[in-house]
């Protein structure tokens, strides 16, 4: 009888041995994992969700990431922009709340969009009658960053990636 419990319970973990590699084996690395950033700026806790690809070699502004044209700044998922107070963006109101964050990137300038659609896939379905704030800013050269990323200072906030910074005033 002892011996047959034995038998099972090897047999048991045998098998879930073999389902555990299985499952491990068929794991890939995300090429663009979410990540999010948060920080306060003038007592608003502002929370930026978005997904992080990478350079990989590829020229990204006006190429991967074309010129005038609406973008989810991140991949996959559009990127969501909270705040939990109103707060002004380059000098105009936004008011609390979590939005879909586009971009329209431009060799000299960039529009970006905070819309009221705050979860949708890429900008496929994108609406600009959705749009709560529109606002311009300037691009820089930045140092190298092979994944995008935001970083949220006193001032703003910045995403960055491949060698641009972009610089959002908020207040």
């Amino acid at each position: 009888m002892k011996t047959t419990i034995r038998l099972k319970a090897v047999l048991f973990l045998v098998v879930a041995c073999m389902f555990t590699g299985a499952a491990f084996a068929q794991t890939k690395p995300i090429a663009s994992p979410r990540d999010s950033v948060s920080g306060v700026v003038n007592g608003s806790t502002i929370i930026i969700n978005y997904g992080s690809p990478s350079v990989r070699g590829r020229q990204i502004w006006g190429k991967l990431v074309p010129y005038d044209s609406v973008w989810r700044t991140g991949a996959n998922e559009a990127t969501r922009f909270t705040t939990t107070k109103d707060i002004t963006v380059e000098g105009k109101t936004l008011p609390a709340g979590t939005y879909g964050f586009f971009a329209i990137p431009g060799e000299k300038t960039w529009t970006i969009i905070f819309n009221s659609v705050a979860n949708q896939w890429g900008a496929f379905k994108y609406d600009a009658s959705k749009d709560v704030l529109r606002v311009t800013v300037t691009p820089k050269k930045s140092i190298m960053h092979e994944r995008l990323v935001y970083k949220i200072n006193g001032d703003g906030f910045e995403l960055m990636w491949d060698e641009l910074k972009v610089p959002v005033k908020t207040k």
